[in-house]
Parts: C-alpha cells; structure tokens; sequence
C-alpha cells in the first residue's frame, strides 16, 4: 500500500496494527494532539479494504466538528464518502448519536465485516456495566464483541476520574493502561512538528479563603492552591472563574507577550477556557485591559476546534 503524505509514525503504526489484528481486534494508539491521527485511520482502514479484510468502516467522535473532518479525510484517502447514505462506504458519527440508532445500524455489524474508529476514546469509560459511562456502554453493548477490527485513537489516554478505558487493555498487577503504539510529545519535538512547551507552574503559599455566615465572616489561610482545594469547599472550576484569580494570570501572560512583541511584532497569544460561557468571560476580562482578542469555539463556522479558545 502506497499512501502519498504519510508521516513515519503513520506509516509505522500501520505496520504494527496489521500483525496485531491477526491476533486481536481491538487496536489502541495513543499519538500527541495534532500528529495526524484521523489521517491514519483513514490509511489504515484502506489497507484493510485492499486486502479484503473488511466491508464497511464506522467512525465515532466526541463533536460534529470532528465527525465532520473524519468524513473530508477519508473520503479524501479512500476515495468514497463516508456519510453513511447510499453508496457510502460507511459513516461518521457523534457518540450522544450511538444511543439513537436503531437495531437496523447495528445490524450491520453482524451482517458485515466493519472496522470501527473511535476518536478521543477516554471519553468512553468502559470494562465493568457499573462502572460506566453512557458512551462506553454502547461500546460495550453493541460493538465490542461484534466488531472485526476497532482503531482506537487518544491524545491523552487516561480519565481524571481513573475509571477504566472501552476496549483498553491493562497491566496486572500494576493496572497500566497497554498502548499497542505510541508517538509521544518527545518523538513529535525530534520529528520537528512540535514545539517544545514551557510550563510555567503558578501558586500562592497566603491563599485567603473568607467564609461569610449570617452575621459575621471568617477568614481562613492557606499556604498553597493544593491546600485550598483539598480543605475547603472552593473547586479548581471556582478558580477558574475567580474574577481576581482570572485578572492575575491574564495580567502575567499579558506581560510575558509584550516582551516577546519586542522582537517579533506580530505575536500572539492563546487561552484556552473552560466552557463557552468561560471564555466570554475571559473575553471580558482582556478588553478591560485594552486587548484586543476573538473569540472561536466548537459553534463557530470553519473551526474545528473542540475547546473555547480565545486569540489575541
């Protein structure tokens, strides 16, 4: 199979996932954000076509505007479109839209031999039926053991929540999350598609928390923002939209871009918020100091983005 633009990851990973499927079905790729991952699925899903080993190819993701891009891809590597009508070669779908098919869609997998994607497949907590999610139930339920063949993709590849992933394998008894191919961060700076970050780590040793009650407040100190959180009432989402928290940190990135405008002019900066409603708020927060900023998220036209983010 000859596929023009792959990078060497790509092409790799195809190399291990083939030997594997003789084997087991289920195929767990953990690859950085942005390193092409729907673009190899879409290769690797051709690969099975030409050698005959599948009929039909499902993909599900966790937004309309990743779905979206899962049917431009492939219809562009496989040359048929992927929007599940007629003449289709399959389709791409939300994971909310796997509650709302019918038995007649999930016929196909025991009427075909389908190759199933899933993008971002942390979202879907899966292994025990009561400790799971919605969408890794449906997983479980209707595609697990129907599937020939399931590609599932992860940029980060745990749940803050530690429950098991659908269809993920794990070590014993160390309970270690078994990637079958993995392009890291690292392997992304070596390749040069990747910059390498700087994180810059902020905290506070005299957080001062001030608990108003009917007639009286009290105020209690901590000495760091772990504390905080971990003895007190106040979640990381309150942090978030702390307007002096919010105010303090804009100020401190604000900053560190002007010194950065003095050498290159036309630089810019990125925040990323929480929800919609967030990076209005942040907006807000920007124009009150005199900075210009756009706001783009997952609702706006063109943009594929799956977080609110905020340019400058």
């Amino acid at each position: 199979m000859t596929i023009s633009g792959l990078r060497t990851w790509q092409r790799r990973c195809i190399e291990a996932a083939l030997p594997h499927f003789v084997t087991t079905p289920h195929f767990l790729c953990q690859a950085t954000p942005g390193a092409g991952k729907t673009r190899l699925a879409a290769a690797l899903a051709r690969c099975l076509f030409e050698r005959n080993q599948i009929d039909l190819v499902l993909c599900f993701a966790p937004s309309c505007q990743v779905v979206d891009g899962f049917r431009t891809t492939f219809a562009e590597v496989l040359g048929k479109r992927l929007d599940g009508l007629v003449g289709a070669v399959g389709g791409a779908y939300t994971y909310q839209a796997m509650e709302h098919q019918d038995n007649t869609f999930w016929q196909l997998l025991d009427e075909y031999r389908v190759f199933v994607v899933f993008d971002e497949i942390h979202h879907c907590a899966g292994h025990d039926p009561l400790l799971s999610n919605a969408w890794g139930q449906q997983i479980m339920q209707r595609i697990q053991d129907r599937a020939a063949y399931t590609l599932a993709l992860s940029g980060t590849p745990w749940r803050s929540d530690d429950l098991p992933i659908a269809l993920a394998r794990y070590s014993s008894p160390e309970r270690e999350l078994i990637c079958d191919y993995r392009y890291g961060l690292q392997e992304a700076i070596t390749d040069g598609v990747c910059r390498s970050p700087r994180i810059v780590l902020l905290d506070n040793q005299k957080v001062q928390l001030t608990e108003a009650l009917e007639n009286e407040s009290t105020v209690k100190l901590f000495p760091s923002i772990a504390a905080l959180l971990g003895e007190s009432p106040i979640t990381y989402e309150d942090l978030l939209r702390h307007d002096e928290v919010m105010h303090q940190i804009l100020g401190l990135g604000c900053e560190r871009l002007d010194e950065i405008r003095r050498f290159k002019p036309d630089a810019a900066g990125l925040v990323v918020a929480t929800d919609i409603e967030h990076a209005h708020q942040i907006a807000i927060a920007l124009e009150s100091r005199g900075e210009a900023c756009h706001v783009v998220t997952n609702k706006t036209l063109g943009k594929r983005s799956t977080n609110p983010i905020f340019c400058r």
